[in-house]
């Protein structure tokens, strides 16, 4: 924008375009900043702090000397000396300060010498790492994953799990004074730890993608908004080189997952936003380019893992939505196929959830008495006592047999331990059928 431009404007004019590039620098930038900070400040806090100072800095000052060639750089640097400011006002008061403050300057006077470019990939990796820690709790992982590296403001966060910020704040502030005090260390696992620790993260985008693909309680079916997330923190761990030897298979299978389930989001719904089952969706409006994108991930992960035939959850998860995904009906899926790969995950996970899983597959190969079957089965154990969607797909089994009282009750029951508002209507609407 030339000054002669620029002087026939408004200050408010000249700030919004401004301000949309900061908006989309912060989304698009602010974890890959922030990762930095952290690894030249060494305190969470602190880099936050200086981030956002550096923001509004950049809000004010852009504006008048125009939009630097280069911002990221930029707003690293300029945050630097936020926090050096901070620092040398703490140490007025507090002579232990004054140490810290030489070592980050020297520190600080090095890393101008080489390319904090180079640095940027590793520092990515270990802000998810570091998020991701095993030793933190599960929710805090979560918590802290998605306000650190996605960028999430604590108040989103806590809509999105139904909590209130205040509850989600202190999560995160736990989990921060554990990495400081523990110490937890800001380092990417060597190549040793890696297997494990690489775990811990795919299962915390899980956690976000499933939340966001089935919310747990509320009005709506889905959280557009978490999915997205999810998928975008898969495609920054695809992106980056986590083994010498190329891509983690596994980290493929997990971003080919969410992108099959994903591509079914505008047939799960109705306009009014009522549940539509599988096996009634509209499948032309499945995303066909999330599907190619999803299949071709998968083939790859298949191809890495293919010579040992050992394939991780994940990637057998993603080759169980494929199938459905390449099918044009619920008649034309190879069901089989499906209960095959469940037999496979069934081995290397076990669990109740995909012991259910497999008894509805069988239900479509050996009809719904085989079914019923496996699904009491799996309820035996106890796990599934309050999982809502065990006691539906029961009820099902029940109303395909006709036995009409008893799918009426397992509806019933299913209903009692749904708080989704459009299951809770879906159920409503399978029991007043039924009468």
């Amino acid at each position: 924008m030339s000054e002669r431009v620029m002087s026939e404007c408004s200050p408010k004019q000249i700030h919004e375009p401004i301000r949309e590039l900061l908006d989309s620098l912060y989304r698009v930038d602010s974890g890959r900043i922030l990762a930095t900070l952290i690894r030249l400040l060494g305190d969470f806090d602190l880099a936050e702090e200086a981030m956002h100072e550096a923001f509004a800095a950049a809000l004010s000052m852009w504006p008048k000397n125009g939009v630097p060639g280069n911002p990221r750089p930029w707003l690293i640097s300029t945050a630097r000396f936020k926090a050096m400011d901070t620092l040398r006002r703490r140490a007025r008061v507090d002579a232990s300060q004054d140490d810290l403050v030489r070592y980050l300057e020297a520190q600080w006077s090095s890393a101008e010498k080489a390319n904090e470019e180079d640095f940027l990939e590793d520092d990515r990796l270990r802000l998810i790492f570091t998020c991701c820690h095993p030793s933190l709790a599960s929710e805090a992982r979560v918590a802290l994953t998605l306000r650190e590296v996605c960028g999430l403001t604590t108040e989103e966060i806590a809509k999105a799990f139904l909590t209130t910020p205040r509850t989600l704040a202190q999560r995160i502030v736990r989990a921060k004074v554990k990495i400081r005090e523990t110490p937890i260390p800001y380092e990417v696992p060597t190549p040793q730890e890696l297997p494990e620790r690489l775990g811990a993260v795919l299962h915390v985008i899980y956690l976000v993608f499933n939340e966001g693909y089935s919310a747990a309680a509320g009005a709506e079916v889905m959280r557009a908004e978490l999915t997205g997330e999810a998928i975008r923190l898969g495609r920054l761990l695809a992106e980056l080189h986590l083994t010498d030897l190329g891509p983690e298979p596994e980290v493929m299978g997990l971003l080919a997952l969410m992108l099959l389930q994903e591509s079914r989001h505008a047939a799960r719904t109705s306009p009014t936003g009522e549940l539509i089952l599988l096996e009634n969706q509209d499948r032309s409006l499945w995303n066909r380019e999330q599907i190619a994108e999803g299949v071709a991930l998968l083939e790859k992960a298949l191809g890495y893992r293919g010579k040992s035939r050992r394939f991780g959850a994940y990637t057998l998860q993603a080759a169980i939505a494929a199938v459905h995904a390449e099918a044009e009906s619920v008649a034309a899926t190879d069901w089989r196929q499906i209960v095959a790969l469940y037999n496979q995950l069934l081995r290397i996970q076990p669990s109740p959830v995909v012991q259910l899983n497999r008894a509805v597959a069988i239900a479509e190969c050996e009809g719904p008495e085989a079914g019923l079957a496996h699904i009491d089965a799996a309820l035996e154990h106890g796990e599934l006592a309050n999982y809502y969607l065990a006691h539906s797909a029961r009820a099902d089994m029940y109303r395909r047999l006709g036995r009409t009282a008893e799918a009426r009750a397992s509806y019933e029951k299913a209903l009692a331990l749904t708080q989704q508002e459009p299951e809770q209507q879906f159920l409503q609407e399978r029991i007043r059928q039924l009468k």
